[in-house]
């Protein structure tokens, strides 16, 4: 059973945050500096630097898999927000992806209950949650997925994670609440993340088709916020989606054209047509090392309108959500700025 017992608003005390070079991790560092908490964040030494421009954040450094590195840095912490994952949908070994985030995910929350952190945001994911049987109807937290109905190593790996931590507030008395981010979009995606490609590719016009799906959008400092409403109104194991808009990408895809200023795609792809284009792709990727643009796990994945509701977060975290053409507005800004659409 759920716990409500929470932390009060003007509650706050050190935490640390995993994740923090990446997107919606270095956006989790400004929400909660701007919050008065003292941020520490756990990097790897290989991790980019770009979005560590914080003056008044301490760096830990070391993986999320080596048990001293994490004891380190969690060490003194009243609060953890681990945000930290591999997201790829695709690597030459795949069952990395499961490994990573299911055991480096097990390690921290044991270090978490060990260094006696009061409170813990896991950053799990809608890809845990079944997608609209209808293709319509928004699905929401009661839908969970299973490690076998979930489509790739991405996917079953959060799923696997996500039972961890449930099975640690369950069994060990882990003070965790889990949250599930829809798809972040906005500023600071510096990799980018696989819809940031998608915004790139589209905003440079190389985007002149599209398969029929559709995903749910939200502002990246939007799902931050989340986090932070999760630490101090969300009830021990629960989980609460992060969501924006659902959009189709036909629709995304034109709202990008309209911002950059060049025509729409109007090219609907049968999508047996793209699954050759991504099967080629991913052996270039095992040649070049570089993640490929298309992936069959993705061309699977779109047959499924990944459309959640959110609202179970506003009415208990007081969660909001501003239009997703504001977090693709601020994407194209920030990629051309840093010089992603040359």
């Amino acid at each position: 059973m759920a716990e409500a017992t929470t932390p009060g608003s003007s509650e706050v005390g050190p935490v640390l945050i995993t994740g923090a070079s990446g997107f919606l991790g270095s956006a989790l560092v400004d929400v909660f500096r701007r919050a008065g908490f003292p941020v520490r964040i756990l990097v790897r030494a290989s991790s980019p630097r770009r979005n560590l421009t914080w003056t008044d954040v301490e760096i830990a450094e070391g993986d999320m898999r080596d048990p001293a590195a994490v004891a380190a840095a969690m060490h003194g912490q009243r609060y953890l927000i681990h945000a930290a994952a591999d997201y790829r949908l695709w690597a030459p070994d795949m069952e990395e992806i499961v490994r990573t985030n299911r055991d480096g995910t097990r390690l921290m929350m044991r270090a978490a209950l060990e260094a006696g952190v009061e409170r813990v945001v896991y950053t799990s994911s809608v890809a845990t949650i079944k997608p609209p049987a209808d293709g319509v109807t928004p699905s929401d937290e009661t839908m969970p997925l299973t490690p076998e109905t979930a489509i790739g190593a991405y996917k079953r790996s959060k799923v696997v994670a996500e039972r961890v931590v449930e099975e640690m507030v369950a069994r060990d008395g882990l003070k965790a609440v889990i949250v599930n981010p829809s798809t972040p979009i906005g500023p600071r995606d510096v990799k980018p993340t696989p819809t940031g490609r998608i915004i790139q590719e589209a905003a440079l016009g190389k985007m002149p088709a599209f398969v029929d799906t559709g995903l749910n959008l939200a502002h990246v400092d939007d799902v931050a916020q989340g986090h932070l409403l999760a630490l101090r109104n969300g009830r021990i194991g629960e989980r609460y989606i992060l969501g924006g808009e659902d959009v189709f990408l036909s629709q995304m895809l034109a709202d990008i054209a309209g911002m950059v200023g060049r025509k729409p795609p109007t090219v609907n792809l049968p999508r047996a047509a793209v699954y050759p284009v991504a099967f080629f792709a991913q052996l270039a990727a095992r040649v070049t090392g570089k993640q490929p643009f298309a992936t069959i796990d993705g061309i699977r994945m779109s047959r499924y309108r990944m459309f959640f509701s959110d609202r179970k977060a506003r009415a208990e975290l007081g969660y909001t959500a501003r239009p997703y053409r504001e977090g693709l507005s601020d994407a194209i800004t920030w990629f051309r700025e840093a010089g992603y659409l040359a």
